[in-house]
């Protein structure tokens, strides 16, 4: 199961990375919940279409260094970069621990911080 939920993240993430966020969102559960660890909590995908509508202005630009799949969950490591509405890109290192249930991604808890 894990290798699947792998494989599943792989084509969310590269969805994303074509700024299709509609498409990224179709494997997320209709009440996925992500936790950005010190700073918020969203729930629901309309939630999730939101930040995503207010924070990726262009696509994100991912550099996945690691994905373990264990059980219902794939952990990905690895680096963002981000454009702001000024255009100014800024890089963050990320660790994301996904729960899937039934084949979608259920739950997000995610450490990012501004790389140096």
């Amino acid at each position: 199961m894990g290798t699947n939920n792998k494989l599943i993240l792989e084509e969310a993430n590269a969805a994303m990375t074509k700024g299709d966020y509609e498409g990224f969102l179709s494997f997320c559960t209709d009440d996925t919940v992500w936790t950005f660890v010190g700073e918020q909590t969203l729930r629901g995908k309309e939630a999730v279409r939101a930040y995503m509508a207010e924070t990726y202005l262009e696509p994100p630009k991912f550099m996945v260094k690691n994905l373990i799949a264990e059980g219902d969950f794939v952990t990905a490591l690895g680096n963002i970069d981000l454009k702001d509405k000024d255009g100014k890109s800024t890089s963050y290192s990320y660790c994301d621990v996904w729960r899937f249930l039934d084949g979608k991604m259920a739950e997000l808890t995610a450490f990012v911080i501004e790389a140096e």
